[in-house]
């Protein structure tokens, strides 16, 4: 009987003494921290054009592409945030990122995007631009990568697979350009025209809010396909 009570106690004992080991190996566990491995990610967005360089204008409605720029790149920057990812942005203001003193404006502009992207040290590069033709039939959005860059292409055709999703009418198929801001690295680094400034329809839809969200919604889902390949 007696032998019976000592094991008895001898386990209670045992079992006491595992829960205080776990109640102080907890904490200890606890406090180690661990990222999402998103927030090792960066993007870089850039918002193409901007200061005295307005880019294109809408024909019907007088948009201004470096204004939608802006705003299609903030819109992709707060969304990429909300998605746990690190963001970089070429510019954040109206402002164009030339030297107030350079005598040729758009070359110190295109040598600031460079120097930005290459100081990033970025996974993916994302340039923002609206397009423009004098056939006002023709419409939709449309990604370029720099060719020979097989990275840039498969972003680039993600992003397209998304977008086509999404839209109805879009141009759809990924297409090689030679873009200063796609040639200037060798990042996945692509080029998205959003639409036509030149067509009535597509440049009203591109200054609502709500077609803003769902576009850069759908650049967002490419960007997350590509990453987790």
């Amino acid at each position: 009987m007696k032998f019976i009570l000592i094991r008895k106690k001898l386990l209670y004992l045992s079992v006491l003494i595992g829960v205080l080991i776990g109640a102080i190996s907890v904490p200890l566990f606890s406090s180690q921290k661990t990222s999402s491995p998103k927030l090792t990610r960066t993007i870089v967005i850039d918002a193409g054009h901007g200061g005295i360089d307005g880019g294109c204008v809408g024909k019907r409605y007088g948009a201004v592409e470096s204004e939608l720029n802006l705003l299609y790149a903030k819109e992709l920057e707060q969304q990429c945030k909300e998605s746990g990812f690190k963001v970089v942005m070429t510019r954040s203001t109206a402002e164009g990122l030339y030297s107030p003193l350079a005598t040729n404006k758009k070359k110190s502009e295109m040598q600031k995007r460079e120097q930005i992207i290459n100081d990033s040290k970025g996974d993916i590069v994302v340039s923002i631009h609206m397009n423009s033709i004098t056939i006002p039939s023709v419409r939709g959005a449309q990604v370029f990568f720099k060719k020979g860059n097989e990275e840039a292409k498969i972003l680039a055709d993600d992003i397209t697979t998304c977008i086509v999703q999404d839209f109805s009418k879009v141009r759809s198929g990924a297409c090689a350009g030679d873009y200063y801001v796609l040639n200037c690295n060798e990042k996945a680094a692509v080029l998205i025209e959003c639409g036509y400034l030149s067509n009535a329809e597509e440049e009203y839809n591109l200054m609502q809010e709500k077609y803003r969200k769902k576009f850069c919604k759908s650049v967002l889902k490419g960007i997350i396909n590509f990453l987790k390949t």
